[in-house]
């Protein structure tokens, strides 16, 4: 990592002009790289990152992170150029605080170099790999978790070109240090993804039937490669020229990766590391051994109703979550949606009441200082949709209850795929499956029964007893009309 900051700029160099409460707990350069991270976003920065190092501080450790960049070049260099560190500046609706946090061992751009990469995941040191590389990076179907081998997954997998998926990075990685014998090691998603650990472990094993490993290498990785399954919660916004203003006025020089994020941290992990770990639990993270009612209760009580608000919010032309909380009735709607729909659709962690982590979700996205755009929080739609909400919907339809309110989120996500606001802006589709998705539409009626009828024919979305479920396509049908007819804040006005 290079050390050639110049004096404006934050960096080992310029660590002693920092105000006392913002340097970081761990000096950088002197922790020994330990965890190897996938997808060097915002998210993990904000979140892991801090969660190491505080249990780093607290307990010591040789748990430094390299950080892995999949695609993107700028945050590297940026990284580089000042030693691993970056500040996280926590933004309550009042106040801010700013800390540079230091548990960069390295960072590596997985593009240019994937050997570095595969190189890193085979060395014995790594003990331990994290991902946060969003839902569609997994390669997997959201409803059935069977991998898509398309072109490029199935190239990595099945000749010696460099990787250029994270499955096929994954699994290089794995063989190789399979045949290095280099030790157990455990792979941890930390991505929304229901069952993360579960659909790691089918991601990995189904690729490395793909590539043809033998029983002796799939019974060592086996044996030696551990999948805990974790929940993982605080908003992270995207950094905005903003975000580099008020880190450069808390820190005294510039940071040209700084990011912001709520006060709230939330990090459930299941206590599964045959080669060690940080001890998370001093930073404040909760070790279990089951973190499937803590994952349920994320995706479903705050995920989605995230995604609630941001597509009933972007239609109705709001920037941000925060100002779209803000429509008439929303709030109100989104109670009854966690308490009639959510808090029936699964058995909570002990302790937890449903309805008042629902307030708590709803408190959070008020923020003002939180500018979470609802065209970012929309993104992916279908990538996120069927563990957000559609397993919400199944599991009441399966036990013959309603999900009316479910309904209204569904139909939301359609109403925003119509592509124009309520009041004409336009609402571009970000999603991996935004071909399909537009060539359905495109032979639909243009009626709300057509347009439910051919979206609900996607398997990759719909699952096949919700798609043939006609009670719940009606009630889906019969909120895009409302929402198509008359507006989103009429619609509010009229269910609340």
């Amino acid at each position: 990592m290079a050390v050639s900051v110049g004096t404006d700029r934050l960096g080992l160099a310029t660590l002693r002009r920092l105000p006392e409460q913002c340097r970081p707990l761990v000096r950088p350069g002197t922790v020994p790289a330990g965890i190897v991270h996938l997808g060097l976003g915002a998210f993990h920065r904000a979140h892991q990152a801090v969660y190491t190092e505080v249990a780093m501080g607290a307990a010591g450790g040789d748990w430094g992170i390299v950080g892995v960049a999949p695609r993107s070049t700028t945050l590297v260099e940026a990284l580089a150029a000042q030693d691993g560190l970056f500040s996280v500046t926590t933004l309550a609706a009042d106040r801010s605080e700013t800390r540079v946090v230091g548990s960069l061992a390295g960072v590596r751009h997985a593009a240019s170099d994937p050997a570095a990469v595969v190189g890193l995941l085979a060395d014995p040191a790594i003990r331990v790999v994290t991902l946060t590389v969003t839902e569609k990076a997994y390669q997997l179907d959201p409803v059935s978790g069977v991998l898509r081998a398309e072109e490029e997954l199935t190239l990595d997998l099945t000749t010696d070109r460099p990787p250029v998926t994270v499955p096929g990075l994954l699994v290089r990685g794995l063989l190789a240090r399979a045949a290095a014998q280099a030790g157990p090691i455990a792979l941890v998603s930390c991505d929304n993804l229901p069952a993360n650990g579960r659909r790691l472990r089918g991601l990995v094993q189904q690729s490395l039937a793909l590539a043809g490993a033998s029983d002796s290498t799939l019974g060592r990785l086996a044996a030696e490669v551990s999948y805990p399954g974790t929940m993982v919660d605080r908003i992270v916004p995207a950094s905005t020229a903003e975000t580099l203003a008020t880190a450069r006025t808390a820190l005294g020089v510039d940071d040209l990766a700084a990011v912001a994020a709520e006060p709230y941290r939330q990090w459930v992990v299941e206590d599964d590391f045959p080669a060690g770990r940080p001890q998370w639990e001093r930073a404040g993270a909760v070790l279990t051994a089951d973190a499937g009612p803590w994952e349920r209760l994320k995706l479903r009580g705050l995920n989605g109703v995230h995604s609630a608000v941001a597509y009933l919010g972007a239609v109705a032309g709001r920037e941000t979550i925060a100002d779209a909380l803000a429509l008439p009735g929303l709030a109100g709607v989104l109670r009854r949606f966690v308490a009639d729909d959510v808090a029936a659709s699964f058995t909570p962690p002990d302790g937890v009441r449903v309805t008042d982590y629902g307030d708590q979700v709803l408190t959070r996205f008020a923020n003002p200082a939180i500018r979470h755009r609802t065209l970012q929080v929309a993104m992916d739609g279908s990538q996120k949709l069927p563990q957000r909400v559609l397993h919400t919907a199944a599991d009441l339809r399966a036990q013959g209850r309603s999900a009316h309110w479910t309904a209204l989120v569904v139909a939301a996500w359609l109403r925003f795929l119509d592509g124009r606001a309520d009041d004409g802006g336009s609402l571009p589709l970000d999603d991996p499956l935004a071909e399909r998705i537009g060539a359905a539409l495109a032979v639909a009626p243009g009626t709300p029964a057509g347009t439910v009828q051919a979206l609900f024919a996607l398997p990759e979305v719909f699952p096949a007893a919700l798609a043939a479920d006609e009670e719940f396509r009606d009630e889906v049908a019969g909120w895009l009309g409302a929402l198509r007819t008359h507006g989103v804040a009429a619609t509010l006005a009229g269910a609340a």
